[in-house]
């Protein structure tokens, strides 16, 4: 998989760029510039979100009233194009074929991203490790997106429900409906969260031990309202029924839906214990690259196509024996890097290098 080129048009703090990219490309200069700017476009392709978690509105420049951004690519299919425009949301095209969904581009384009901003991944609370096995199944499974819409569509209705139990008691009744709906769908989405669980962790298991050097071993483990393993999709939304109907006073007095796969976490341990509570900064930055790199191997390993690599602001904070291993993971990918000092990876690998000063070449 490979972008041959990119249009971009009042996004961020871009006004107009026109790039053509290699197989590896560094792209360089002082901080607050657009390095990341340019690197969240190409990102965007692979029919996600922004990786910094914000709004489409605030992708496009100020004082603009759209962004739009094209690329030339290839995938194991053929040459392609496709354009993204930004107004009050995403829409997108594909080969001149507007597509129903910006989201439907991810059909065509995969990517793994690094980045600082994932160290929450590991620092902060169940939330980043479950958006990130969802962000990583929504890569796999195109599908997999319109469950946890549907999921989080239930969800809603249930919450609202609890609360307007608590004004109308006669409504109580209807529980049952959400607490059926929320089980058959939670219930695939657990599944494959699990199946994604258990795929990874050989591969983070083995990137993990080249990263510490042999001295360490990664472990990732499913916490839910009971324990998934082994257990068939059927077999969880009769324990999710279960687990809602235990949890039914609790909720109501919270008004709130306590149990669930939104509830869930995926715990990362470092040698038995939590890389959050225990891990220290090398250790917890170590996981998170352990856990993008096996990613990115099972992604590949699923699609029979090398996802691209996009790494930013992240190799300049390793020492060189990290480096290296990293970039002998991605060898044959075509790589995205970002850096204040082109030095730093010029000298591990050759590249074509774009030195970006207020969103333009400099």
């Amino acid at each position: 998989m490979k972008i041959n080129s990119i249009d971009i048009e009042n996004f961020r703090n871009i006004e107009k760029l026109n790039l053509t990219f290699d197989d590896v490309n560094i792209i360089y200069g002082e901080n607050a510039q657009g390095k990341t700017n340019l690197i969240e476009a190409v990102y965007l392709f692979t029919g996600s979100k922004s990786f910094r978690g914000v709004r489409d509105k605030e992708l496009i420049r100020f004082d603009s009233d759209f962004a739009r951004l094209k690329i030339e690519f290839e995938n194991k299919i053929r040459r392609q194009n496709a354009e993204i425009f930004i107004e009050n949301k995403r829409t997108a095209s594909l080969n001149g074929v507007k597509k129903k969904s910006a989201s439907s581009l991810g059909e065509e384009l995969k990517a793994v991203i690094f980045s600082p901003v994932h160290l929450s991944m590991v620092k902060d609370g169940p939330a980043e490790r479950r958006k990130f096995i969802d962000n990583a199944l929504c890569q796999l499974k195109f599908n997999y997106r319109n469950l946890l819409k549907e999921y989080n569509r239930a969800l809603a209705q249930r919450n609202m429900l609890l609360k307007d139990i608590s004004k109308n008691s006669s409504l109580g009744d209807m529980l049952y409906i959400w607490d059926k709906n929320l089980a058959v769908t939670g219930a695939k989405i657990i599944y494959q969260r699990t199946k994604y669980n258990e795929s990874l962790l050989p591969y983070a298991v083995e990137i993990f031990d080249g990263l510490s050097g042999g001295k360490e071993k990664i472990d990732l483990i499913i916490n839910g309202a009971f324990n998934y393993e082994n257990l068939s999709v059927s077999d969880i939304e009769k324990q999710l029924l279960i687990a809602f109907e235990k949890s039914r006073t609790n909720d109501l007095i919270n008004k709130i839906t306590t149990v669930g796969p939104h509830r869930d976490d995926m715990e990362i341990l470092i040698n038995g214990k939590s890389a959050r509570s225990f891990g220290s900064q090398g250790q917890q930055r170590s996981c998170v690259l352990a856990l993008k790199l096996a990613e990115a191997s099972l992604l590949k390993e699923m699609t029979q196509d090398e996802p691209l690599a996009l790494l930013d602001d992240v190799m300049s904070e390793l020492d060189i024996s990290r480096q290296d291993y990293i970039l002998n993971h991605i060898k044959d990918w075509q790589v995205f890097i970002t850096c204040c000092d082109a030095n730093t990876v010029l000298r591990l690998k050759k590249g074509k290098t774009f030195h970006i000063s207020k969103g333009g070449l400099a």
